[in-house]
């Protein structure tokens, strides 16, 4: 059985036979099956009927109780007795290794990232700034998968900090730390900076309404219709309907020049 940072992986031998197709099934029983259902084997996940020589229980121990675990080898109809493993397995037993860490500067503010945890570990964090662990000034934060990363503020300008951290499965078992990694805090930035800033945005967008506004009122009508010129609908979009009714409108003008045209001098 190998468990790496909660990771449960059983392995075994492939076994020597003149069956050209065999397969192997694994079954496990821990406190629940053994108590409450009267002490039945369960069927492991993905592991029934399998060519392979592994089984990744991760899913199936989901207690801290002792778990008692076997496998069988099948061919056809024929199977072989249950070889179970040799003692029970807990999986508080696994190993847990190293995190991996990554430091990253905000501001005042530090992000301490971690890679790979699994949900059940727990990782011990020490940040102290450089020069004050001898005197015991160091800071503990203990935190968990729900809470990766950690993210540390208010911290002092100018000043160097290290973190070092341990990842821990309640107190069974712990790994080793981490190398002491340092940053330096580089401040929150100059306080101008902002204002600065929106008072830039604010200058460019009040010279850019100023451009389109004196563009608007000083633009010649030959420019004017350059620029804003609208493009005829075309006639394929309007019904033959509406082209009779534009032409009606069209010749109306005319009428009433003409009529106006026949009537009297006397008159006018």
């Amino acid at each position: 059985m190998e468990s790496v940072n909660m990771r449960h992986l059983l392995k075994w031998r492939r076994q020597q036979s003149p069956c050209s197709s065999i397969t192997y099934s694994v079954q496990f029983q821990g406190e629940f099956e053994l108590t409450i259902l009267n002490g039945s084997w369960e069927d492991a996940v993905g592991c029934q009927q399998v060519t392979r020589t592994e089984c990744d229980l991760t899913f199936d121990l989901g207690s801290d109780s002792d778990y008692s675990i076997r496998v069988r080898t099948e061919c056809g109809r024929r199977v072989s007795p249950w070889a179970e493993l040799g003692r029970p397995f807990n999986r508080r037993e696994t190993i847990l290794t190293v995190p991996a860490i990554t430091l990253t500067t905000m501001g005042d503010a530090l992000q301490v990232t971690f890679k790979g945890l699994p949900l059940t570990v727990g990782v011990t964090v020490t940040i102290w700034k450089r020069g004050e662990l001898v005197r015991g000034k160091s800071s503990l934060r203990v935190i968990t998968v729900q809470q990766n990363p950690l993210h540390i503020d208010a911290l002092q300008e100018g000043a160097v900090y290290c973190v070092k951290a341990q990842a821990h499965l309640d107190t069974h078992s712990k790994s080793s730390s981490t190398d002491t990694q340092c940053v330096s805090i580089t401040g929150p930035g100059p306080t101008w900076l902002k204002p600065t800033t929106v008072t830039v945005i604010v200058v460019i967008l009040a010279g850019l309404v100023f451009f389109l506004s004196w563009s608007v009122t000083h633009c010649s009508p030959e420019a004017c219709y350059a620029y804003f010129r609208k493009e005829p609908q075309p006639t394929a979009l309007v019904s033959p309907a509406m082209i009779g009714h534009y032409r009606s409108l069209s010749l109306c003008p005319c009428k009433a020049l003409l009529s106006m045209s026949s009537v009297p001098v006397d008159v006018l």
